[in-house]
């Protein structure tokens, strides 16, 4: 009876108590991850899965370093992935995003304590990284009214008194976003507040080898969700009735089926309304022999990022060689930049070697050339010569950095848009295209 019962509440019986990330391989779990789907998938494809603990370790000690590096007393993080990022955990992530409740302290030390949703301190015990739950830090007024005041001295309190005993007398303090009152509380507190998102966005901008392992993970099933949204695209599509909405519908579906989050965009859109891009998909019903182009902006398993863009012929026709034109070159256009990409490169590079796309697509070309990628896009930012700021980036690409290459193709007041995208991992000597979705044989030149 009681083996019986532990089996039913195991993810795989076969498994033992943990899962090949170290997730407890129990269907009550509190901490979020991976379905058995995804797991089953991976399996089958062979792939090396993270160890969490060491991943989360890694990410605690990065932060830590970076904080020691910048002489702070501290870091405190508002930020819902830079929470992420220190603790694994998430908590509504989406309406944390604008109702600001959780926050980290990070203290020289590498102390660590979370402020969390007053009624669910439980969901970061899984990481003893995390050294104390507490709750108080929603400082909005939604939340706190006319007081916000009140509430903000008492936050900002007790940041003071874990300073004073795990950061020392330093009164420099690392912030990445944070509300006005409580940057005033902060401030009446006597620390001097610096800009922590330099700090957490360089910090995540280089992924330790279980980072990259979970990145292969969640590209391997956001690719996956991919080929069911065109598998259905292309069975329904040429029958009408279906929309842009239903197709975009089935990325979400199958990605919170493999254990993956969210989506940040709506970018996919049909036929005209591609052009020019930026259209979020709505109710238009697709057409038979139109373009479809997309750009998944997905926070998938382990809360990893997988950002690609595709842009596919659906139709019983050829598509014209206008479109096919524009697709190589667009393919061009991101294979060559990313012949560029190795260790030691600087930014400014980058941008003043881009290959540079016809006249007639430079007024609506993608805002920039590539962006770094993690758990959403993450700096760097490489812009287009036109777009580039001396002194903006002037750094060089470091092994481990992940970086989504992009293009937007398309004539201002034509009838489409191609939009290509593929995530890569910067490497010892040189670069690995982690993305292995196929172009569009179609748009390609191809039967």
């Amino acid at each position: 009876m009681n083996t019986h019962f532990r089996d039913t509440r195991k993810i795989d019986p076969s498994k033992g108590m943990r899962l090949g990330d170290g997730n407890l391989n129990d269907n009550d779990r509190i901490e979020i991850g991976p379905t058995l789907l995804a797991y089953q998938e991976w399996e089958e494809a062979g792939l090396a899965l993270p160890d969490l603990e060491r991943m989360r370790e890694f990410r605690w000690t990065r932060l830590t370093q970076h904080i020691v590096e910048r002489d702070w007393g501290g870091l405190l993080m508002f930020d819902p992935l830079n929470i992420r990022y220190a603790t694994d955990s998430t908590n509504m992530q989406l309406w944390n995003t604008h109702n600001p409740f959780r926050a980290v302290l990070l203290c020289a030390d590498g102390y660590m304590v979370i402020w969390d949703y007053k009624n669910s301190p439980f969901l970061s015990k899984f990481n003893p990284l995390v050294r104390e739950q507490r709750s108080g830090a929603d400082l909005f007024y939604f939340d706190r009214g006319d007081r916000i005041d009140v509430a903000a001295d008492v936050f900002a309190t007790q940041v003071r008194e874990l300073i004073a005993e795990h950061g020392g007398s330093n009164s420099r303090i690392g912030v990445d976003k944070i509300m006005i009152h409580g940057l005033r509380a902060l401030e009446a507190q006597g620390f001097e507040v610096m800009p922590g998102e330099e700090c957490t966005e360089k910090s995540r901008s280089i992924k330790g080898t279980d980072e990259i392992l979970a990145m292969r993970a969640a590209c391997f099933s956001c690719e996956a969700a991919v080929l069911e949204m065109e598998n259905f695209a292309r069975l329904n599509v040429p029958n009408g009735g279906t929309s842009e909405d239903d197709i975009w519908a089935v990325l979400h579906a199958e990605n919170i089926r493999r254990g993956g989050e969210w989506i940040e965009t709506r970018l996919l859109a049909s036929g005209q309304r591609t052009n020019p891009w930026f259209q979020e998909c709505g109710p238009r019903i697709t057409q038979n022999n139109e373009i479809i182009s997309f750009d998944t902006d997905l926070v998938g398993a382990y809360g990893i990022c997988c950002d690609i863009s595709r842009s596919w012929w659906i139709g019983d026709e050829a598509p014209r060689q206008d479109m096919i034109d524009a697709m190589k070159h667009g393919h061009e256009h991101i294979m060559t930049n990313m012949e560029m990409l190795k260790p030691g490169i600087s930014i400014n590079e980058l941008s003043a070697r881009t290959h540079v796309l016809h006249d007639k697509f430079q007024a609506q070309k993608y805002g920039c050339l590539m962006h770094g990628v993690g758990l959403c896009d993450e700096w760097p930012l490489v812009a287009y010569p036109g777009k580039h700021v001396d002194g903006a980036f002037d750094y060089e690409l470091q092994p481990g950095m992940t970086l989504c290459v992009e293009a937007l193709v398309g004539e201002v007041g034509g009838d489409f848009s191609i939009k290509l995208e593929d995530q890569v991992l910067i490497t010892e000597d040189g670069y690995e295209n982690l993305t292995k979705y196929p172009f569009d044989a179609a748009l390609m030149g191809g039967s």
